[in-house]
């Protein structure tokens, strides 16, 4: 090889590094343990900042809902400041696989599908996924949803429920958001929507005595999310989540945000680990 070869070579290996060092640079620090959250001092969770009682902003710009409770006293559980993110439904994994947020509270459905790009955690609240529609809106089967338009918010399990059991040709349209779905069915562009357990209490807020569930297609587990392989800060979840059932903390979060008894909490889901192998 000769010399003008090498330093070719050099040259164009000094290049790649050059390239590539901006981007190292502005990668974002994941903070992968609970030690190097306590030394930074501070828990970024990520969370939904449209859908009550979850998580949702009040007027006064403050983060609130049962996951932001559960959230503030993992941080407490830490000894750390907490600090929120309102994210969007399709960009709840993202956000977390940047490293944006150190965890995510938000409203996380424990799917097999997820589970191969995020690490649950033990599960710490119950959800179930139905179609919503005007009450006068005859939906018997799943046949009779063919002849609706129908929104869901994108990416969400409302989104995959709606899309499995709807007839072929079925028109679905994708809203950004929660709020936005709710929205949708509120003004006319839709007839009928994809919902969680509380869809019909925030229509009927809107439109009193309006809407009622008419078919329900799935019954869910959520749980908090942090990256796949960080075994110390998903252990430290766990731990947390089993501190709160056995204290009574998570049941008093229930009965202020869900107006229902604590479930029993299913000890494994199919597909999903809840703790890193």
């Amino acid at each position: 090889m000769t010399r003008a070869t090498l330093n070719r070579r050099h040259l164009l290996l000094g290049a790649s590094v050059a390239v590539a060092a901006p981007a190292l640079l502005t990668r974002p620090a994941l903070a992968i343990t609970p030690a190097e959250i306590k030394s930074k001092g501070k828990l970024v969770i990520g969370i939904q900042g449209d859908n009550p009682p979850f998580g949702f902003v009040n007027t006064s710009g403050k983060q609130e809902g049962f996951d932001a409770d559960v959230g503030e006293l993992f941080a407490k559980e830490l000894g750390v400041a907490v600090e929120f993110v309102p994210l969007a439904v399709a960009n709840r994994i993202p956000a977390l696989t940047a490293g944006r947020v150190d965890i995510l509270f938000a409203t996380m459905a424990m799917l097999p599908e997820r589970a191969k790009a995020v690490q649950f955690s033990k599960p710490y609240v119950a959800n179930y996924i139905t179609l919503v529609a005007p009450k006068a809106t005859v939906v018997k089967t799943n046949a009779d949803m063919g002849k609706l338009v129908i929104g869901v918010p994108r990416a969400s399990v409302q989104d995959a429920q709606i899309t499995k059991n709807a007839p072929e040709g079925t028109t679905i349209r994708r809203f950004d958001d929660d709020a936005a779905t709710i929205q949708s069915l509120l003004s006319g562009q839709v007839q009928a929507v994809g919902g969680n357990m509380f869809y019909v209490q925030r229509l009927n807020a809107q439109k009193p005595d309006g809407f009622e569930d008419k078919l329900e297609f799935t019954r869910l587990y959520n749980g908090a999310c942090t990256r796949l392989g960080e075994k110390e800060i998903n252990a430290a979840a766990n731990a947390f989540i089993d501190k709160i059932v056995g204290n009574g903390e998570l049941a008093k979060i229930y009965a202020k945000w869900m107006k229902v008894p604590l479930p029993n909490f299913p000890a494994s889901l199919e597909g999903v680990s809840f703790v890193v192998s």
